[in-house]
Protein backbone atom coordinates (compact mmCIF):
# COMPACT_ATOMS: atom_id res chain seq x y z
CA UNK A 1 0.00 0.00 0.00
CA UNK A 2 1.28 3.43 -0.81
CA UNK A 3 -0.16 6.91 -0.20
CA UNK A 4 0.82 10.15 -1.51
CA UNK A 5 0.58 12.88 -4.81
CA UNK A 6 0.08 11.94 -8.28
CA UNK A 7 3.84 11.53 -9.66
CA UNK A 8 3.22 8.72 -12.20
CA UNK A 9 1.56 11.37 -14.80
CA UNK A 10 -2.07 9.66 -14.72
CA UNK A 11 -5.26 12.36 -14.54
CA UNK A 12 -6.77 12.99 -11.07
CA UNK A 13 -10.64 11.98 -11.47
CA UNK A 14 -11.39 14.89 -13.68
CA UNK A 15 -9.17 13.44 -16.63
CA UNK A 16 -9.98 10.71 -18.94
CA UNK A 17 -10.05 7.06 -18.88
CA UNK A 18 -6.22 5.90 -18.16
CA UNK A 19 -4.82 2.50 -19.17
CA UNK A 20 -4.69 0.19 -16.25
CA UNK A 21 -1.70 -2.12 -15.56
CA UNK A 22 -1.92 -5.56 -16.57
CA UNK A 23 -1.84 -7.61 -13.31
CA UNK A 24 -1.39 -11.54 -13.94
CA UNK A 25 -4.32 -13.42 -13.40
CA UNK A 26 -4.29 -17.13 -12.53
CA UNK A 27 -3.92 -19.53 -15.54
CA UNK A 28 -6.64 -21.54 -14.05
CA UNK A 29 -9.10 -18.56 -14.97
CA UNK A 30 -8.01 -19.33 -18.62
CA UNK A 31 -8.60 -23.10 -18.52
CA UNK A 32 -12.52 -22.37 -17.59
CA UNK A 33 -15.16 -22.49 -20.34
CA UNK A 34 -16.11 -19.22 -21.50
CA UNK A 35 -19.32 -17.52 -21.25
CA UNK A 36 -20.30 -14.30 -23.55
CA UNK A 37 -21.58 -11.02 -21.73
CA UNK A 38 -25.21 -11.34 -23.20
CA UNK A 39 -25.27 -14.80 -22.02
CA UNK A 40 -23.86 -13.98 -18.17
CA UNK A 41 -26.41 -11.06 -18.05
CA UNK A 42 -29.57 -13.64 -19.14
CA UNK A 43 -28.47 -16.03 -16.71
CA UNK A 44 -27.35 -14.04 -13.54
CA UNK A 45 -28.22 -10.21 -14.40
CA UNK A 46 -28.48 -9.73 -10.39
CA UNK A 47 -29.60 -6.20 -10.63
CA UNK A 48 -30.93 -6.80 -7.21
CA UNK A 49 -28.85 -8.67 -4.74
CA UNK A 50 -26.54 -9.41 -1.85
CA UNK A 51 -23.44 -8.67 -1.99
CA UNK A 52 -20.56 -10.33 0.22
CA UNK A 53 -17.14 -8.89 -0.24
CA UNK A 54 -13.37 -10.85 0.89
CA UNK A 55 -10.04 -10.05 0.74
CA UNK A 56 -7.82 -12.92 -0.35
CA UNK A 57 -4.28 -12.61 -0.83
CA UNK A 58 -2.65 -13.34 -3.70
CA UNK A 59 -0.45 -15.74 -3.19
CA UNK A 60 -4.16 -18.19 -2.06
CA UNK A 61 -5.83 -17.11 -5.27
CA UNK A 62 -5.20 -19.88 -7.40
CA UNK A 63 -5.96 -23.21 -4.39
CA UNK A 64 -8.80 -21.20 -3.93
CA UNK A 65 -10.38 -20.98 -7.29
CA UNK A 66 -8.74 -25.01 -7.68
CA UNK A 67 -11.30 -26.11 -4.68
CA UNK A 68 -13.99 -23.69 -6.26
CA UNK A 69 -13.95 -25.66 -9.50
CA UNK A 70 -13.07 -29.38 -8.04
CA UNK A 71 -16.05 -28.73 -5.38
CA UNK A 72 -18.31 -27.92 -8.71
CA UNK A 73 -17.73 -31.57 -9.81
CA UNK A 74 -15.50 -30.01 -12.81
CA UNK A 75 -12.68 -31.92 -14.56
CA UNK A 76 -9.02 -29.80 -14.44
CA UNK A 77 -6.71 -30.07 -17.17
CA UNK A 78 -5.50 -28.91 -20.40
CA UNK A 79 -9.28 -27.19 -20.23
CA UNK A 80 -11.80 -27.57 -17.73
CA UNK A 81 -14.87 -29.65 -18.80
CA UNK A 82 -18.44 -28.75 -17.90
CA UNK A 83 -20.08 -25.46 -16.87
CA UNK A 84 -20.35 -25.18 -12.92
CA UNK A 85 -18.21 -22.33 -13.23
CA UNK A 86 -17.54 -20.30 -16.51
CA UNK A 87 -15.53 -16.77 -17.06
CA UNK A 88 -16.70 -13.68 -18.66
CA UNK A 89 -14.57 -13.78 -22.22
CA UNK A 90 -14.54 -10.32 -24.43
CA UNK A 91 -12.77 -10.59 -27.46
CA UNK A 92 -10.29 -12.96 -25.98
CA UNK A 93 -9.80 -11.02 -22.73
CA UNK A 94 -11.22 -12.35 -19.46
CA UNK A 95 -9.43 -9.12 -17.41
CA UNK A 96 -10.54 -6.06 -17.62
CA UNK A 97 -9.68 -2.66 -16.75
CA UNK A 98 -12.18 -0.74 -14.47
CA UNK A 99 -12.55 3.00 -13.73
CA UNK A 100 -15.00 4.52 -11.35
CA UNK A 101 -15.41 8.01 -10.58
CA UNK A 102 -17.87 8.75 -7.15
CA UNK A 103 -19.86 11.57 -6.90
CA UNK A 104 -20.71 12.73 -3.56
CA UNK A 105 -22.33 16.42 -1.68
CA UNK A 106 -19.59 18.85 -0.31
CA UNK A 107 -20.55 17.37 2.99
CA UNK A 108 -20.23 13.79 1.73
CA UNK A 109 -23.62 12.87 2.93
CA UNK A 110 -23.30 9.10 0.91
CA UNK A 111 -20.05 8.50 2.74
CA UNK A 112 -21.61 9.35 6.12
CA UNK A 113 -24.47 7.76 5.19
CA UNK A 114 -22.59 4.52 4.97
CA UNK A 115 -20.21 5.15 8.06
CA UNK A 116 -23.51 5.10 10.15
CA UNK A 117 -24.76 2.30 8.22
CA UNK A 118 -27.66 3.59 7.73
CA UNK A 119 -30.42 1.16 5.60
CA UNK A 120 -31.15 3.41 3.59
CA UNK A 121 -28.48 4.62 1.71
CA UNK A 122 -27.00 5.41 -2.20
CA UNK A 123 -23.95 5.53 -4.16
CA UNK A 124 -23.44 7.49 -7.31
CA UNK A 125 -20.61 6.74 -9.88
CA UNK A 126 -19.80 6.56 -13.87
CA UNK A 127 -17.98 3.28 -14.78
CA UNK A 128 -15.74 3.10 -17.90
CA UNK A 129 -14.65 0.11 -18.93
CA UNK A 130 -10.86 0.85 -20.30
CA UNK A 131 -10.65 -1.77 -22.51
CA UNK A 132 -13.76 -0.93 -24.55
CA UNK A 133 -13.78 2.96 -23.76
CA UNK A 134 -17.88 2.17 -22.88
CA UNK A 135 -19.06 4.47 -19.91
CA UNK A 136 -22.08 4.58 -18.09
CA UNK A 137 -24.04 6.20 -15.12
CA UNK A 138 -24.52 3.99 -12.50
CA UNK A 139 -27.30 4.34 -9.12
CA UNK A 140 -26.41 1.80 -6.40
CA UNK A 141 -29.67 1.82 -3.97
CA UNK A 142 -30.04 0.12 -0.52
CA UNK A 143 -33.11 -1.02 1.14
CA UNK A 144 -33.91 -1.65 4.48
CA UNK A 145 -33.75 -5.69 4.23
CA UNK A 146 -29.76 -4.95 3.07
CA UNK A 147 -30.55 -5.39 -0.63
CA UNK A 148 -29.17 -3.48 -3.71
CA UNK A 149 -30.58 -2.25 -6.55
CA UNK A 150 -28.43 -0.86 -9.38
CA UNK A 151 -29.74 1.02 -12.30
CA UNK A 152 -27.61 2.19 -15.04
CA UNK A 153 -27.80 4.62 -18.01
CA UNK A 154 -25.29 4.86 -20.99
CA UNK A 155 -23.30 7.97 -20.91
CA UNK A 156 -20.52 10.05 -22.64
CA UNK A 157 -17.26 8.72 -21.86
CA UNK A 158 -15.74 12.94 -22.08
CA UNK A 159 -18.53 13.74 -19.24
CA UNK A 160 -17.07 10.49 -17.14
CA UNK A 161 -15.91 12.85 -14.03
CA UNK A 162 -18.77 15.35 -14.08
CA UNK A 163 -22.93 14.87 -14.36
CA UNK A 164 -25.16 16.18 -17.46
CA UNK A 165 -28.53 17.75 -17.32
CA UNK A 166 -29.77 14.14 -18.35
CA UNK A 167 -27.89 12.42 -15.32
CA UNK A 168 -29.22 14.70 -13.02
CA UNK A 169 -32.90 13.83 -14.18
CA UNK A 170 -31.83 10.44 -13.99
CA UNK A 171 -30.64 10.20 -10.44
CA UNK A 172 -33.09 12.71 -9.38
CA UNK A 173 -35.89 10.45 -10.44
CA UNK A 174 -34.88 7.56 -9.18
CA UNK A 175 -36.25 6.00 -5.68
CA UNK A 176 -34.09 5.41 -3.20
CA UNK A 177 -31.49 8.14 -3.43
CA UNK A 178 -30.55 9.92 -0.56
CA UNK A 179 -28.84 12.75 -1.99
CA UNK A 180 -29.54 15.93 -3.71
CA UNK A 181 -28.48 15.38 -7.20
CA UNK A 182 -28.40 19.31 -7.38
CA UNK A 183 -25.28 19.32 -5.02
CA UNK A 184 -23.25 16.62 -6.57
CA UNK A 185 -19.76 16.92 -7.52
CA UNK A 186 -17.03 14.21 -8.51
CA UNK A 187 -15.07 12.95 -5.00
CA UNK A 188 -12.77 10.19 -5.87
CA UNK A 189 -11.85 8.02 -8.81
CA UNK A 190 -10.62 4.28 -8.39
CA UNK A 191 -9.50 2.17 -10.74
CA UNK A 192 -9.05 -1.77 -10.78
CA UNK A 193 -8.94 -5.02 -12.84
CA UNK A 194 -11.58 -7.53 -12.77
CA UNK A 195 -12.18 -11.27 -13.68
CA UNK A 196 -15.71 -12.26 -13.22
CA UNK A 197 -17.26 -15.98 -12.90
CA UNK A 198 -20.62 -17.55 -13.25
CA UNK A 199 -21.43 -20.21 -10.90
CA UNK A 200 -24.43 -21.79 -11.82
CA UNK A 201 -26.74 -22.80 -9.34
CA UNK A 202 -26.82 -26.40 -7.00
CA UNK A 203 -28.70 -27.55 -4.75
CA UNK A 204 -27.54 -25.32 -1.70
CA UNK A 205 -28.38 -22.21 -3.94
CA UNK A 206 -31.42 -22.85 -6.30
CA UNK A 207 -30.01 -19.53 -8.28
CA UNK A 208 -26.87 -18.59 -10.73
CA UNK A 209 -24.52 -16.83 -8.88
CA UNK A 210 -21.26 -14.30 -9.71
CA UNK A 211 -18.16 -13.88 -8.37
CA UNK A 212 -15.99 -10.85 -9.64
CA UNK A 213 -12.11 -10.58 -8.92
CA UNK A 214 -10.66 -7.64 -8.86
CA UNK A 215 -6.80 -6.84 -8.62
CA UNK A 216 -4.68 -3.63 -8.48
CA UNK A 217 -6.99 -1.42 -6.80
CA UNK A 218 -6.28 1.95 -7.05
CA UNK A 219 -7.55 5.26 -5.44
CA UNK A 220 -6.87 8.70 -6.46
CA UNK A 221 -8.40 12.09 -5.48
CA UNK A 222 -9.29 15.09 -7.99
CA UNK A 223 -6.66 17.15 -6.04
CA UNK A 224 -3.71 14.14 -7.03
CA UNK A 225 -3.78 11.96 -3.35
CA UNK A 226 -3.37 8.21 -3.96
CA UNK A 227 -3.24 5.11 -2.52
CA UNK A 228 -3.18 1.13 -3.32
CA UNK A 229 -3.88 -2.12 -2.42
CA UNK A 230 -1.52 -4.18 -3.25
CA UNK A 231 -0.92 -7.92 -2.46
CA UNK A 232 -4.75 -8.73 -2.35
CA UNK A 233 -7.62 -9.36 -4.50
CA UNK A 234 -11.10 -8.25 -3.70
CA UNK A 235 -13.35 -11.14 -3.93
CA UNK A 236 -17.15 -9.93 -4.60
CA UNK A 237 -19.81 -12.46 -4.74
CA UNK A 238 -23.71 -11.33 -6.23
CA UNK A 239 -26.36 -13.37 -5.23
CA UNK A 240 -30.17 -13.16 -5.00
CA UNK A 241 -29.79 -13.98 -1.28
CA UNK A 242 -28.24 -16.83 -0.37
CA UNK A 243 -24.75 -17.92 0.32
CA UNK A 244 -22.98 -19.56 -2.83
CA UNK A 245 -20.48 -21.98 -3.41
CA UNK A 246 -17.96 -19.70 -3.09
CA UNK A 247 -19.24 -17.49 -0.32
CA UNK A 248 -19.06 -21.18 1.75
CA UNK A 249 -15.94 -22.42 0.14
CA UNK A 250 -14.49 -18.91 1.69
CA UNK A 251 -15.67 -19.29 4.99
CA UNK A 252 -14.17 -23.14 5.11
CA UNK A 253 -11.14 -21.37 4.91
CA UNK A 254 -11.70 -19.03 7.15
CA UNK A 255 -12.08 -16.45 5.22
CA UNK A 256 -14.57 -14.19 6.36
CA UNK A 257 -17.01 -11.53 4.94
CA UNK A 258 -15.65 -7.70 5.35
CA UNK A 259 -17.00 -4.36 5.37
CA UNK A 260 -15.42 -2.89 3.16
CA UNK A 261 -16.60 -0.07 0.13
CA UNK A 262 -13.76 0.88 -2.52
CA UNK A 263 -15.84 4.17 -2.23
CA UNK A 264 -15.84 4.83 1.48
CA UNK A 265 -12.59 2.69 2.31
CA UNK A 266 -10.61 4.69 0.04
CA UNK A 267 -11.86 8.51 0.35
CA UNK A 268 -11.27 7.17 4.33
CA UNK A 269 -7.48 6.35 3.21
CA UNK A 270 -6.84 9.23 2.13
CA UNK A 271 -8.37 11.04 4.72
CA UNK A 272 -7.58 10.01 8.16
CA UNK A 273 -9.58 12.95 9.54
CA UNK A 274 -12.58 11.03 8.18
CA UNK A 275 -14.19 9.33 10.91
CA UNK A 276 -13.90 5.34 9.75
CA UNK A 277 -15.17 3.18 12.77
CA UNK A 278 -16.64 1.45 10.39
CA UNK A 279 -13.50 0.08 8.60
CA UNK A 280 -10.81 1.21 11.05
CA UNK A 281 -9.31 -2.47 11.19
CA UNK A 282 -10.13 -2.60 7.76
CA UNK A 283 -7.55 0.46 7.16
CA UNK A 284 -4.79 -0.18 9.60
CA UNK A 285 -4.20 -4.14 8.60
CA UNK A 286 -4.24 -2.65 4.88
CA UNK A 287 -3.60 0.88 4.63
CA UNK A 288 -1.09 1.58 7.39
CA UNK A 289 -3.99 3.87 8.24
CA UNK A 290 -4.01 6.27 11.50
CA UNK A 291 -6.96 8.30 12.16
CA UNK A 292 -6.36 12.02 12.87
CA UNK A 293 -7.73 11.95 16.41
CA UNK A 294 -6.73 15.98 16.27
CA UNK A 295 -9.77 16.77 13.82
CA UNK A 296 -13.10 16.95 15.07
CA UNK A 297 -15.29 14.60 12.30
CA UNK A 298 -13.04 11.41 13.38
CA UNK A 299 -14.72 11.60 16.86
CA UNK A 300 -17.92 12.11 15.44
CA UNK A 301 -20.31 12.44 12.03
CA UNK A 302 -21.65 15.74 10.97
CA UNK A 303 -24.83 15.73 11.23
Amino acid sequence: MTVGNETTGTAPATGGAQTTPVAPIPNLVWQLPGIRLAELNDMAALQTRRDRKYLLPLTELTSFLTQLVQLSGLVLGDAVSGDAVRVLEIKGTRSFGYQSVYFDTPSLQAYFDAARGRPRRCKIRTRTYIDSGICSLEVKTRDGRDQTVKQRLPYPLAHQSNLTPEAHSFVGGIEGVTLDHRALIPVLTTRYRRSTLLIASSLGNPSNSRLTIDTDLGWVTPDGRQTELSGYALLETKTLGKPSEADRLLWARYTRPLKISKYCTGLAALNPSLAANKWNRLLRTHFDWTPDVTHPTTRAHPG
